[in-house]
């Protein structure tokens, strides 16, 4: 029992990073219906960034120039690599999908994958291969709970995750940008006739997605201080795979589907050799998905292509 309470808490922030990851996938096909393969590099590309802000702001509190404390640099690492990343994810959308937007959604998805593989190639070429090391913003302390040892990491990480998807539930749900996301989620062609401005809410979305992963990719560099250009690829497709179990289009599926995939992982690893871990975690979701094809919370008709 004392080894699957420490398991718990170890899912938790695994399953953390996923489920904001793979809200952006969501948020992306309730509206254009199409998932955004993109959005794995989007994460990485905004891991780097919060990992230069980091090494300036760290730069600039050693010189005396701007004194700042350990959290104050964490707080304003946190913001602005949020609000830099939301522009990568405008940028994907204007340069890759908006040309797209009438194409099948066959076009759009491999238009996705190419310019995940050219984020991936900009890096390697203007960083090198060589892996960098996310600096120390915040010091790690082990808090003993009975019989479970937690890291104020991985409070902060739990912190931090619940407290952005009760945000990001506060803003569709009581905000004007808000409910026009979720009528073009329900109605993609009727809203525009009624004025709302179309192109802002899909770049808006875009960009709130993309935020998302920002959050997530300074938390996980924190947790797990190693950068490289393909950190992107395997932890992109495992969101994509939680928003798939959650249920495609649904913003609470996503969450849920994150957090599931992060403990089918850890349990798994806990108590089978760590090299069955991906096959025996993703056979369990193969199969929860042959009963629910939809997903957890998805609907049959949030499954359907605009072809």
């Amino acid at each position: 029992m004392e080894q699957l309470a420490q398991q718990l808490f170890n899912a938790l922030q695994w399953g953390s990073y996923y489920a904001l990851i793979a809200l952006g996938y969501s948020m992306v096909y309730s509206i254009l219906m199409l998932f955004n393969f993109a959005h794995g590099d989007v994460f990485m590309v905004a891991t780097y960034i919060g990992y230069f802000v980091a090494v300036g702001l760290l730069g600039l509190a050693a010189l005396q120039i701007l004194p700042l404390s350990n959290v104050a640099i964490f707080v304003l690492t946190l913001i602005l690599t949020m609000f830099l990343a939301s522009f990568v994810g405008i940028g994907v959308e204007l340069v890759a999908y908006r040309p797209l937007r009438d194409a099948p959604r066959a076009s759009a998805a491999i238009t996705g994958l190419m310019v995940g593989i050219f984020m991936e190639t900009a890096v390697l070429a203007t960083l090198g291969a060589s892996r960098k090391d996310f600096p120390l913003l915040i010091p790690p302390i082990t808090f003993t709970i009975g019989p479970v040892h937690v890291t104020n990491l991985k409070l902060l990480t739990l912190a931090m995750a619940f407290g952005l998807m009760f945000l990001l539930h506060l803003f569709i749900s009581r905000t004007k940008i808000g409910m026009a996301m979720r009528a073009m989620s329900f109605d993609y062609a009727v809203v525009p006739l009624m004025g709302i401005p179309m192109n802002t809410i899909i770049v808006f979305t875009f960009a709130l997605g993309s935020a998302l992963a920002g959050a997530a990719g300074i938390l996980f560099g924190m947790a797990y201080p190693v950068l490289d250009p393909y950190m992107g690829v395997l932890i992109g497709w495992k969101a994509f795979v939680a928003a798939i179990l959650g249920g495609r289009g649904s913003i609470f599926g996503a969450v849920v589907g994150g957090f599931l995939l992060g403990f089918i992982e850890i349990l798994v690893a806990a108590t089978l050799p760590s090299t069955m871990r991906d096959l025996i975690a993703y056979s369990i979701v193969l199969l929860i998905l042959t009963f629910r094809p939809y997903g957890l919370f998805g609907e049959e008709y949030s499954a359907r292509l605009r072809l």
